[in-house]
């Protein structure tokens, strides 16, 4: 996969993760949508981040904590949906963005480990 893709997709679910921020606070759940938040929008930041790596180990680096966010990001989807605040083609829609970039982000660091 490109790494544009990657960078595109990564921003499209920013905005869908923010988009879901104002929504939980119109509910008034702070909990949550602050975790979300962070971590959410966190996986593009170091995807953007490692375009400007100081070197290879850098750029694994930074790729591999966008994985990490990405990561606790799902559980905090699935949280949501178990406490009702996401019904199921929500979560179903926002966890399936969230795994694409999660398999991306396992092949881009794969790649980048194998390349010498």
């Amino acid at each position: 996969m490109s790494e544009s893709k990657l960078r595109t997709q990564s921003m499209d679910f920013s905005v869908q993760i923010i988009n879901l921020v104002k929504q939980l606070k119109e509910k008034r759940e702070s909990i949550i949508s602050n975790q979300i938040g962070r971590s959410g929008t966190s996986i593009g930041a170091n995807i953007r981040e490692a375009q400007y790596a100081h070197g290879k180990a850098d750029f694994i680096a930074k790729l591999q904590i966008a994985l990490k966010e990405a990561n606790e990001t799902g559980y905090w989807l699935e949280l949501l949906h178990k406490t009702n605040y996401l019904s199921e083609p929500e979560f179903k829609e926002l966890d399936s963005a969230c795994t694409s970039i999660r398999v991306m982000l396992i092949a881009s660091i794969n790649t980048a480990k194998t390349n010498n």
